[in-house]
C-alpha cells in the first residue's frame, strides 16, 4: 500500500512586507473617528474627576489594588463583588458573538485595539516616510541619508506613542496626576516602570513590526469566528458576478467593441494597495481580511474616476451572492433567530447586572467559626463558642450593633467591646472601610442545647435599621 500524500515547495514563507497606501472615503472616516474616540478614552480617562467625598479618591476609574477596590464613576466594586467582572466578561463575549452574526469581523477592522494602535502607526509611517510608492521607492534605494533620517524619526514617534500607551495603563492603578510627578521626578514605585516598559515594547513590537502578522497567525479570533458565522452575516465581499471577467479601461472598450462580456473589476490592484495585511479581496473571503473595508473605499474611488457604479466591492452576504447568480434581488435578514439569542443574552445577563448593582447592600457581615478548638466548656460547666466576624461598610463611617439569634440562652460578647448601659454591643466601622472582630456566644449549663444549632449573627445599623446577616452553627459540646 502506497501513500500518494506529498507536500511540494516550502512549509514556511518568509514575510513579505505590506505597504498600505492612503485612502479616502467612508470607511477610513469611520475608522479615523473610531479611533480618535477609543484612544481618547485611553489617554485621557485616567485625569478625569469624581468626587466621592472626604477621604475616598477623586479619580473617576481607579484600580486601587493597595484598598482592593475598583471605581468607576459612581459604581464601587470590593472583591467580594468579582462576579460583575465575570458578568462583564460574559456581555463582551455576547456582543463580539453579534457583532459577527450581524457584519463578520467588525470587531476586528473597526475596534480591535491591535487594529486601532497599528492604524496610528501606519498614519505616522505615511507622515514620515510619505505614501505607498514613496516608501518602496525609499526601501529600494537602501540607507541613505534622508532614509535614515525618515526611519529614525519614525521610530522616535513610534516608541513615543507606545511610551505612552504602557504609562496611560499604570495610571489606571494610582492617582493619575500625582503618578505623573512621581514619574518626572524618578519617585514612582519601581513596578509603574517595569510595567510601561513591558508595556511599550509589547506596543511597539506589535503595532510597529507586527502588524497584520498578529492577525493572521497569533490572534485566536479569526478561527473561533469562522466557526460562528453563517451565510446571513454580513462580509466586504468582492461581486464575481458583476466584476469578472476583469480587464483594462481599454481592453473592456476593445471587448466591448466586439460584443464581449465585460466585468467592471480594470484589475488596478487599488484594492490590495490599500489592505493593512495585504489581501486581494477577489480571491474571495480569507484569513487575513479583517474586513475593515478600505477596499471598499478604494474601489469605489477607481469607479467614480471610471464613470462605472460604485459597490463593486462592498458589504455582502453569502446568500446574496448566489442569489445575484441566480438573477435574484437582494436579501437582508439581520433579525434572524441567532442574532435573537445573542441581544435577548445580553439583555438578561445586563439586566441581571444592572439590578443586582442597584439593589445591592453597603453594608456586609461575613462570620467564620473558630476550628480549634470548635467549642470551650467553662469552668461552670457552660460552653463557649469563638467566631471571626467581619463587618463591611462600604458608605460613610457608620455603628453596627450585633446580636444573635436562634439559640435560646446565648450570651453574647466581643473582644475589646464593651456593653452599652442599654445592653447592646456596638462596633463602630470607618469610611469605607472593613472591621474585624472576635465574637463569643455562651451559654449557661441549662440552656445547652442537645445537638448543633444553626444560629444568625446580625449586624444593625443603629442610624437606619438596616440589617445584614451571616448563618453559622452553635456546637454544643461532646453531648
Amino acid at each position: 500500500m502506497s501513500d500518494d500524500t506529498f507536500i511540494e515547495g516550502p512549509l514556511y514563507a518568509p514575510r513579505a512586507k505590506v505597504y498600505p497606501q492612503a485612502v479616502h472615503g467612508r470607511f477610513r472616516r469611520i475608522k479615523w473617528t473610531i479611533l480618535c474616540i477609543t484612544l481618547g478614552i485611553y489617554y485621557l480617562l485616567p485625569f478625569v474627576r469624581w468626587d466621592r467625598g472626604p477621604g475616598l479618591p477623586g479619580q473617576a476609574v481607579l484600580i486601587d489594588f493597595p484598598h482592593r477596590r475598583f471605581y468607576f464613576f459612581f459604581v464601587e466594586l470590593w472583591p467580594q463583588e468579582v462576579y460583575y467582572l465575570t458578568g462583564l466578561l460574559i456581555l463582551a463575549a455576547m456582543m463580539l458573538f453579534l457583532m459577527n452574526a450581524v457584519a463578520g469581523r467588525i470587531w476586528c477592522g473597526y475596534m480591535c485595539p491591535q487594529t486601532v494602535w497599528t492604524d496610528l502607526f501606519y498614519a505616522v509611517e505615511r507622515w514620515v516616510e510619505g505614501d505607498r510608492r514613496e516608501r518602496i521607492m525609499s526601501d529600494k534605494r537602501g540607507w541613505t541619508f534622508k532614509h535614515i533620517r525618515q526611519v529614525a524619526l519614525k521610530h522616535f514617534l513610534w516608541l513615543m506613542i507606545a511610551w505612552w500607551t504602557g504609562g496611560a495603563w499604570v495610571l489606571y492603578f494610582a492617582d493619575a496626576p500625582t503618578l505623573v510627578k512621581e514619574l518626572a521626578t524618578f519617585q514612582a514605585p519601581f513596578i509603574a516602570y517595569l510595567w510601561i516598559g513591558i508595556l511599550t515594547a509589547t506596543t511597539y513590537v506589535f503595532a510597529g513590526h507586527a502588524r497584520e502578522q498578529m492577525c493572521i497567525y497569533m490572534c485566536p479570533w479569526p478561527r473561533i469566528q469562522a466557526a460562528l458565522t453563517d451565510e446571513w452575516a454580513l462580509n466586504v465581499t468582492y461581486k464575481l458576478d458583476r466584476g469578472e471577467p476583469r480587464m483594462s479601461v481599454k481592453k473592456a472598450e476593445h471587448a466591448r467593441a466586439h460584443g464581449e462580456t465585460v466585468g467592471d473589476c480594470v484589475d488596478c490592484h487599488q484594492c490590495i494597495n490599500v489592505c493593512p495585511t495585504g489581501v486581494d479581496i477577489r480571491d474571495g473571503i480569507q484569513l487575513g481580511c479583517i474586513q475593515c473595508g478600505l477596499c471598499i473605499d478604494a474601489c469605489d474611488t477607481v469607479m467614480k474616476q471610471i464613470d462605472r457604479p460604485t459597490g463593486l466591492i462592498g458589504y455582502d452576504t453569502d446568500v446574496n451572492m448566489q442569489r445575484r447568480r441566480e438573477g435574484k434581488a437582494p436579501l437582508y435578514r439581520p433579525v434572524r433567530p441567532r442574532t435573537i439569542l445573542y441581544a435577548v443574552a445580553i439583555a438578561i445577563v445586563g439586566g441581571v447586572m444592572l439590578y443586582s448593582l442597584l439593589t445591592r447592600s453597603t453594608m456586609g457581615i461575613n462570620a467564620l467559626h473558630e476550628r480549634n478548638p470548635l467549642f470551650v466548656q467553662l469552668s461552670d460547666g457552660g460552653i463557649r463558642n469563638d467566631y471571626t466576624v467581619r463587618l463591611l461598610n462600604k458608605g460613610a463611617e457608620r455603628s453596627f450593633a450585633i446580636d444573635v439569634s436562634g439559640l435560646q440562652g446565648a450570651q453574647v460578647q466581643i473582644a475589646g467591646v464593651p456593653r452599652r448601659p442599654d445592653g447592646k454591643l456596638i462596633v463602630d466601622v470607618g469610611l469605607d472601610q472593613t472591621r474585624e472582630v472576635r465574637l463569643s456566644v455562651q451559654v449557661d449549663p441549662a440552656a445547652i442545647p442537645q445537638k448543633t444549632v444553626d444560629i444568625e449573627i446580625r449586624a444593625t445599623d443603629v442610624v437606619t435599621g438596616q440589617t445584614a446577616t451571616a448563618r453559622d452553627h452553635f456546637v454544643p459540646g461532646g453531648r
